[in-house]
């Protein structure tokens, strides 16, 4: 009997990915942020004073989860809102300089534990799994604009 893609690569997929997620948010706990808050920092850091919603689509979150995270960081003070001069009803958001220090300082730690998880694979590995992972994720979009249209 033939194993399911829904069991082989769905189920491993989510399970890699949430054995990320928990490493990641391991590691980070000492720097009081989470994988979900960093990656909307990072995103911010390389992208600042722009939208909520040009925000949302940059770092890949609904703008209800994006509210919420972003209520957390602007309470660590990583982050500010500020009222968008040619739109009242939204915020450009930016990163302070307590952000931009604390970017600084988990990029390179994260990186390290990057390079600790894909530790014994070969870079011809990498690039292909970086290429299947890049045509998944383009499926599943044109499924969901499918869905949507």
């Amino acid at each position: 009997m033939a194993i399911s893609k829904d069991r082989s690569i769905g189920f491993a997929s989510v399970r890699t990915s949430k054995k990320m997620s928990r490493t990641i948010n391991f590691y980070l706990k000492s720097y009081n942020i989470t994988s979900e808050q960093w990656s909307v920092l990072r995103t911010l850091s390389e992208h600042d004073h722009i939208s909520q919603k040009e925000l949302s689509i940059r770092a890949d979150k609904d703008q209800a989860t994006l509210t919420k995270i972003l209520d957390l960081l602007e309470k660590s003070e990583v982050i500010k809102r500020k009222v968008n001069p040619s739109d009242r009803r939204s915020f450009l958001i930016m990163i302070t300089e307590k952000g931009k220090k604390l970017v600084e300082e988990v990029a390179p730690y994260l990186e390290e534990i990057f390079s600790k998880i894909i530790n014994g694979i070969d870079e011809e590995s990498l690039h292909i799994y970086l290429k299947v992972l890049q045509q998944i994720e383009d499926n599943a979009d044109s499924l969901l604009e499918d869905v949507n249209n």
